[in-house]
Order: C-alpha cells, then structure tokens, then sequence
C-alpha cells in the first residue's frame, strides 16, 4: 500500500510539473507588451538637446524651464506641445494685439502640433503623420523618431528629422 500511495503521489507531482512547465512560455510571452503598446499615454516633457552633426549638444530651451507634453492614444493620435516658461505677455488683451517682437517670442519659444502615428515594432521608431502644427512646413511630413530608451516612466528617442539641423534628442517621463 505503501509503494502505491508513494506511485500516487510521484505521479501527480509529475503532472502539476509538466502543466506548469507547458503554460511557463505562453504567460512569460503573454506578459511582453509591444512598443505602442508600452508608449501610449501621457508624457511630460524632461529635455531636448539639438546635436550638432560634430557631435556638439545644444540646449534648445536654454535660459528658461520648458514645459511640454506628448500624448499617444491608443486609436494612433497624437498631440505633442513644448513652451518656454518665460514667454513674455502680450501688452494687449488680444491675441490679434501682438506685436512683432512678441508674436516673434511666441513662434521661436513654442512648439506644438497634432496628428496621428504608427509604430514600427522592428525599427522601434514612432512615426508621427503631421496633420496641424505651429511650424506649418511640418504639416503633412512624416518625423521618424527613433525610441532609445522605453521603460514605464521614461522615453528618450532620437528625431533626425527636425526644424533645426543636427538630430534632437529628447527625453520625456510618463504622466501617473
């Protein structure tokens, strides 16, 4: 009887083993998000350097504390928005009421556009499709963004394709 309940319980050790080994892969695979899985959200903006084709960084946002704010649904739309935080005011109380020197403070201290996006999982690259910005020679262009770091609270990618010469790099930290 011994020898029985030892054969017993061997064997259903046996079989939870075996089950458990079977379902492993599939729920470790199960478990791995894909890229635009994992980027869409809400991001605030960190830091962007332009770098130099002789490898030198430049702060485009220096001398101020930038704000900015990416968001990717999960429907492939985007919204991406950075701003100096020392934008000067208008003297006027109308946006119409601008002058030259202060519509100029806008347009050089601002950056903002909208569309939608795709996700090349191979290339982790985001591409946004420019459907409206404040630069409107990106309107209708394609920008490549090449991911470099993705983790649940951070994005840094590499955009070669930018309004300034060099390739931007910039960093982002998820919105909890």
């Amino acid at each position: 009887m011994g020898n029985t309940m030892n054969r017993r319980s061997i064997f259903r050790l046996s079989v939870i083993t075996a089950l458990g080994l079977a379902t492993l892969p599939t729920s470790a695979i199960s478990q791995q998000k894909t890229i635009k899985e994992k980027i869409v959200g809400t991001w605030t903006f960190v830091s962007s350097a332009n770098v130099m084709p002789d490898g030198t960084k430049i702060d485009q946002w220096a001398g101020s504390t930038p704000k900015g704010i990416f968001m990717l649904d999960g429907n492939g739309h985007f919204a991406f928005f950075i701003t100096r935080s020392d934008l000067p005011k208008f003297a006027g109380k109308a946006v119409t009421d601008g002058t030259a020197a202060e519509y100029k403070a806008v347009m050089t201290g601002f950056v903002g556009s909208f569309g939608t996006y795709t996700v090349n999982e191979a290339d982790k690259t985001i591409i946004t499709h420019v459907e409206g910005s404040s630069f409107p020679n990106l309107i209708g262009l394609d920008q490549k963004r090449l991911i470099t770091t993705l983790t649940a609270d951070e994005l840094k990618y590499g955009n070669p394709v930018n309004t300034a010469s060099g390739t931007v790099e910039a960093t982002w930290k998820r919105v909890k």
